[in-house]
């Protein structure tokens, strides 16, 4: 099995910059792939290691140039996060992504799954790397189940098959190319052979698994909120921000001011500083 899915992996995957980058870039890399598809990620990682190569770069810059440069990847949670993130490394680690998981823990915005895959990736150690393309292919190969459970258990984390970096990163790719959510390409898969949910018939799992909605939704408003305020060079008064319902932006509003993503001064609106 394991021979199998490495060997597919250098014949088959995809030229990703951040296979072949610093630590710090493999984890800018992790932040923004989180529930974010490659093809959105990759010409903003570009910018951002242009822009920021190291993690003392990025600790320089101010949170409204963060917030700027992280555009429509959305959740930008992520962005402050992974600036006071970069903070915290230039200070406290000399400027050095750390290697241990447990350390890696204790930075902003980096939980079980991030410090794993940071120590996987960047530094060639050997974690349980459950992601949902990872989690979805042992759904189906060793548990015969067409999805996996919304998050992982302890089963899932201690019992997976782990053989290192190369065997995560191939199984990741088989999940993202072949062994997709809808319409897995079965006969292309390296692991068809063994797979029980294919030898069962491939079951239906019975669950609709809906995408969550996104439109007339706070969500939207908070995004429709900061872009605006992006492409602004003043402070923007409530009624300019032209979102339809008045008690969703003023709630939006409060929320984004006290995560720190904006200001408020004469009752108009910017980026904070």
């Amino acid at each position: 099995m394991l021979n199998d899915v490495t060997k597919w992996f250098e014949q088959n995957k995809r030229e990703l910059p951040w296979r072949s980058t610093t630590p710090w870039g493999v984890m800018v890399s992790e932040f923004m792939l989180q529930q974010t598809p490659v093809s959105r990620v990759l010409p903003k990682w570009n910018e951002w290691i242009e822009r920021w190569p190291e993690p003392c770069a990025l600790a320089e810059a101010d949170k409204s140039e963060v917030i700027k440069a992280w555009g429509r990847l959305g959740y930008p949670r992520r962005a402050l996060r992974l600036w006071e993130s970069a903070k915290v490394i230039t200070s406290e680690f000399s400027n050095q992504v750390p290697q241990d998981v447990e350390t890696l823990q204790t930075l902003p915005g980096v939980g079980d799954y991030t410090a794993k895959a940071i120590a996987t990736f960047a530094y060639g150690q050997s974690h349980n790397v459950m992601d949902i393309n990872i989690r979805r292919v042992f759904a189906r190969l060793l548990d015969g189940q067409e999805h996996p459970k919304l998050s992982a258990d302890k089963r899932e984390r201690e019992e997976r098959p782990v053989f290192g970096p190369t065997w995560s990163a191939a199984v990741m790719e088989l999940g993202a190319l072949i062994c997709t959510a809808k319409n897995p390409s079965c006969e292309q898969c390296p692991l068809a052979t063994s797979c029980l949910w294919l030898r069962n018939g491939r079951p239906s799992s019975g669950k609709n698994r809906k995408s969550q909605s996104w439109v007339g939704t706070k969500r939207q408003c908070r995004g429709a909120v900061l872009q605006k305020l992006r492409e602004s060079d003043r402070p923007l008064l409530q009624e300019e921000f032209n979102w339809p319902e008045k008690s969703q932006l003023e709630l939006a509003l409060a929320e984004l001011i006290e995560e720190g993503f904006i200001t408020s001064s004469n009752s108009r609106y910017s980026l904070a500083k």
